[in-house]
């Protein structure tokens, strides 16, 4: 493990899933006589499933910062019958459509996210409110009906990439894909060893470095070739593209942004991160607003899936987010949890629905086994936690605890834990957690929330 992640870098819980993931392919390839690693297949997958994905983009992000929002479904919902409802009936163009469905996500989060943030509502019954209110309008503004949605719509959710120029025996906009994503691929090792040369640290050798670009290349290579040779018209999936944007734009937001930062630090610790000046209420807020944005989005993906709206949309959605959020390595505590994981979660229950569902296991089995899985990978974080492993809320009281700790380096140690259970040598972080208390250590007063 450690030499894996000297090759790739990462979190133990997240090798651990992607392992389970290459497992589950390989195991359902076989099981099912090689239907599962096929064009058509893939395809299917990401189609079927990107609208889950794109949940839980938001959804770690809610979890990180210690809520949990149960309305994502009826949410998606009542924009999906707004946007068919407002391109059929007025008449305006299919993408005023889309910008008016995403403005109405907006509206929606920014009501939920002030309950959230500015009343102290919990997220779990501000959203559990939400979900039953949105459902109920969802249903009285489309009547209980399905309202068909139009071709460019239809092309968002289930189309492909089109093809254009020489015959390369692949679909030549697949090709690019694979190519830009190898291009960044080396492009990146050599960033990452210019920037470790100029602070005076150690580069990777040429050896690791050459197996991790060998092994990515290798992984493009495949996919590339996977999804770019299957029947005529086909591709790699637009709702993949947007998917792989919307992974990259949050990746650099909570990993190299200070609203990223702000995200990690309150879901450690919130005290801490007040003393550190971070706003908690706007963290809230916007992790709560966000959240509704992706719903809209991925309402507005399904729809064009399914080719119209319907009242029974979203259902559930909610919990295969969740499910894809905790399987992917957060905590169940907040503090922990990246992007980056949970869309390996959310493949995770995608490939076990699309595995069993290709062996002819019933939707009843397929429901418990999906139950079991969600349940050992919780286990896994507790399990890990009752190890002493060091954890965000324990490197952020350690730093507390320090006599001279600025705001400043509390801020980096909220963002990077790591740093502060090396250094410290910490066993058991938690334990330490329980002994602040929150209003006792803020000077002047200051409400802590705040």
């Amino acid at each position: 493990m450690k030499s894996l992640k000297a090759l790739f870098g990462g979190d133990v819980r997240q090798f651990t899933m992607l392992f389970a993931l290459i497992a589950l392919l390989l195991f359902f390839q076989v099981a099912t006589g090689g239907k599962v690693l096929t064009p058509s297949n893939m395809m299917n997958l990401i189609n079927g499933n990107s609208y889950v994905l794109i949940l839980a983009i938001g959804m770690v992000m809610v979890i990180v910062v210690g809520h949990i929002d149960l309305s994502v479904g009826s949410v998606a919902a009542v924009v999906g019958i707004i946007v068919a409802l407002t391109i059929r009936d007025w008449g305006i163009p299919w993408w005023l459509g889309i910008l008016i469905g995403i403005a109405v996500g907006l509206v929606i989060g920014l009501w939920q996210g002030w309950w959230v943030a500015y009343v102290g509502v919990p997220g779990f019954i501000a959203t559990l409110a939400g979900m039953m209110f949105f459902r109920g309008l969802n249903q009285y503004i489309g009547k209980s009906n399905s309202v068909p949605v139009p071709e460019q719509i239809q092309w968002l959710g289930g189309g492909y990439l089109p093809e254009w120029g020489p015959n390369t025996g692949l679909n030549n906009s697949t090709l690019l894909l694979g190519i830009i994503a190898i291009a960044y691929v080396i492009w990146r090792e050599f960033q990452l060893r210019h920037r470790a040369q100029r602070i005076g640290d150690q580069p990777n050798s040429a050896l690791v470095v050459g197996m991790r670009v060998t092994v990515l290349v290798a992984v493009i290579v495949y996919v590339t070739y996977l999804y770019g040779t299957g029947r005529p018209g086909t591709s790699f999936p637009v709702p993949g593209v947007l998917l792989v944007l919307l992974i990259i734009g949050y990746h650099i937001l909570t990993q190299r942004m200070a609203l990223g930062r702000h995200i990690y630090a309150v879901g450690g610790n919130k005290a801490a991160a007040a003393l550190s000046g971070v706003s908690t209420r706007r963290t809230y807020f916007f992790a709560m607003a966000n959240m509704s944005v992706l719903a809209a989005l991925a309402g507005i993906v399904f729809i064009g899936r399914s080719t119209s709206s319907g009242p029974f949309d979203g259902t559930n959605w909610e919990l295969d987010a969740i499910a894809a959020v905790f399987i992917g390595g957060a905590a169940v505590s907040g503090g922990i949890g990246t992007v980056t994981g949970s869309i390996i979660g959310g493949l995770v229950m995608a490939t076990l629905n699309n595995g069993l569902q290709l062996m002819g296991v019933g939707s009843d089995a397929t429901q418990m086994i999906k139950g079991l899985v969600l349940l050992l990978a919780v286990a896994f974080d507790v399990y890990s936690k009752q190890q002493g492993k060091p954890s965000i809320t324990g490197a952020l009281i350690a730093a507390l605890q320090r006599t001279k700790t600025s705001p400043e380096e509390l801020a980096i140690v909220a963002a990077n834990p790591e740093i502060e259970g090396q250094e410290a040598g910490l066993q058991t972080a938690s334990s330490a957690g329980d002994t602040t208390h929150p209003k006792k250590d803020v000077p002047n007063g200051r409400n802590t929330t705040e």
